[in-house]
């Protein structure tokens, strides 16, 4: 059976799924990553969970108090999944903060600006885009950061020593490392076009539109996203100078 899509459906789909989701565990396993059991849980999840979302979706984009719930639900997970990530322990719900801090302008300002629509069908996944680049970069900032000051706690105190406030010697010394976290972002950036298609590209083309309008919304998703994860990473490194995650 063919498909229009990027993708073609054939029979043989569902042997390919499995031997690349086995293809990844299994090197992770040998490769003593850590991960070969995650990896299989990771993409058992995603596909139990794009199932669902399949099927929902219909029902969420027609109901705005759905939609609501969808984008709450969303950020929820977005928000855990972070923290988790930053702390085990019960201050990892405080990833909230940045998760947020980062998202909400970015997608308040889309819209108010006019420069994306109201309508479900375009403002959810707009702010799962958002959302899953702010819990990257809190993640990813957030694990950095309290690895170096763990790590360099000599450094802190020979900061306070000479002056600096709790905050500001912390800061000296987290900050460089928790700034790494805005990277994957700038290098997405700055080689779109030249490395990478984008999904948002893609799926414009494959939607009907011209190149022109697919590259303009693969322009703002981008520049959007990288405005969020900065914000995220400024707020979430600031948290845990400010010991909030410990």
């Amino acid at each position: 059976m063919r498909s229009s899509s990027l993708i073609t459906l054939t029979p043989l789909l569902p042997v390919a799924l499995v031997a690349l989701v086995a293809l990844g565990a299994l090197v992770a396993w040998l490769g003593h990553l850590g991960h070969g059991r995650a990896v299989l849980t990771a993409c058992l999840r995603a596909a139990v969970q794009l199932g669902a979302v399949s099927l929902l979706i219909t029902w969420v984009v027609s109901s705005f108090a759905a939609a609501t719930g969808f984008i709450l639900l969303m950020y929820g997970v977005a928000a855990f999944t972070a923290g988790r990530r930053i702390t085990p322990g019960r201050t990892a719900w405080r990833a909230a903060v940045p998760v947020a801090a980062g998202t909400a302008p970015v997608l308040a300002l889309l819209a108010t600006s006019g420069v994306i629509s109201m309508d479900a069908i375009v403002v959810i996944p707009i702010a799962g885009i958002l959302l899953g680049g702010c819990m990257t970069a809190t993640s990813l900032a957030g694990r950095r950061a309290v690895d170096e000051l763990n790590h360099r706690k000599g450094e802190v105190e020979a900061a306070l020593s000479l002056g600096f406030l709790p905050r500001d010697a912390a800061l000296e010394i987290c900050r460089p490392a928790a700034a790494q976290a805005l990277v994957p972002a700038l290098d997405q950036t700055r080689t779109v076009g030249l490395v990478t298609l984008p999904g948002a590209f893609v799926g414009m083309l494959l939607g009907g539109a011209g190149p022109i309008e697919a590259g303009i919304v693969q322009l703002v998703v981008l520049v959007a996203l990288l405005a969020a994860e900065a914000l995220s990473i400024v707020v979430t490194t600031d948290m845990v100078a400010r010991g909030h995650f410990t």
